[in-house]
């Protein structure tokens, strides 16, 4: 959710536990991760540690200055502007900086030549606002990491964790829907109370809301918006009589870019938002320890998140110590 939550944390924790585990493992990023120091905010970061014959996928530059022995199993076509990526075999214990895809088609691609390898388990490393890799299109699973960075308050870091979690965690759709709208393509579609779908005609759902009224809206059941839900469109929406009556479709959280506040006001009016293919969420994170060095209470915050989320909540420092 932001930069000093623990995320580099949580992975060296998840990678040291599957060390003991009968597994093929593997790990790539999205980003760039592993380095000593941020390059953003000029702070310490921890740096990533592989285990005796875990597979990893970073760009070449990264795979020539890494600190462990490493095999080689495929050198790929694909280019970044650190060079091609390199899937390796470590020999041993050690450090990597990782720079992997960047993009969601290429990260597909390398967890699918990783399955052919016969990996068992690929992780993904996020990054900060770079929810795409967290669609279930891309990866089957997702943790969160939250932390003191966010807010000074357990109260308020509760409350955007929740809104952040509700996000992740939306309903599907009734899988008839879900055939209905998966063809679409480019643009906002409607379906009637008759089960018929039909394009509106618009590209974009920056200008979208100007096209539905009240009595477009009487007929409507579903309307589904194949990019990203914005800000502008829910506001457009929320002005019209009959929303309580029509549930917005997204393929997946991660194509919603409409603020908590904006989020809110459209569900108080009625409005329900559903994706066609829903996230699993597995856990939240803790880095109960700010970069401006204020200290939250780790009892108290994950009591309080994990009454508030209903999902299992983790201090992974505490954990290793």
């Amino acid at each position: 959710m932001a930069k000093n939550v623990g995320k580099t944390v949580t992975l060296n924790y998840l990678l040291g536990e599957l060390q003991h585990f009968n597994k093929k493992i593997a790990v790539t990023s999205i980003g760039i991760d592993g380095e000593g120091i941020d390059q953003v905010t000029a702070t310490a970061k921890p740096e990533i540690i592989l285990y005796d014959d875990m597979y990893f996928v970073t760009s070449e530059k990264h795979y020539i200055s890494k600190q462990l022995t490493a095999e080689i199993i495929h050198l790929s076509n694909s280019r970044t502007s650190l060079g091609r990526l390199v899937t390796a075999q470590t020999k041993v214990r050690g450090k990597i900086l990782l720079s992997g895809p960047a993009d969601t088609a290429t990260l597909q691609q390398v967890i699918a030549n990783n399955q052919q390898y016969g990996i068992d388990l690929t992780i993904v490393d996020g990054a900060l606002s770079r929810l795409s890799l967290a669609s279930p299109s891309i990866t089957e699973a997702t943790i969160l990491a939250t932390g003191a960075a966010i807010s000074a308050k357990i109260s308020q870091l509760v409350k955007l964790t929740k809104h952040q979690c509700d996000i992740v965690r939306l309903n599907a759709v009734d899988g008839n829907i879900v055939e209905a709208f998966k063809p679409c393509r480019n643009g906002i579609w409607l379906m009637d109370k008759a089960g018929e779908v039909r394009d509106l005609g618009v590209r974009s759902a920056l200008t979208a809301g100007q096209k539905i009224n009240d009595k477009l809206l009487s007929d409507t059941l579903y309307i589904y918006v194949s990019g990203a839900l914005s800000n502008s469109f829910l506001d457009s929406l929320r002005l019209q009589k009959n929303i309580d009556k029509v549930t917005i479709v997204v393929q997946d959280f991660t194509k919603i870019f409409a603020t908590a506040e904006c989020i809110a006001a459209f569900l108080r009016k009625g409005g329900k938002i559903e994706v066609l293919y829903k996230t699993r969420l597995l856990a939240i994170t803790i880095n109960p320890t700010s970069p401006e060095g204020y200290v939250l209470n780790s009892r108290d915050l994950i009591r309080a998140l994990e009454d508030e989320l209903e999902l299992p909540v983790y201090d992974v420092k505490q954990l290793t110590n």
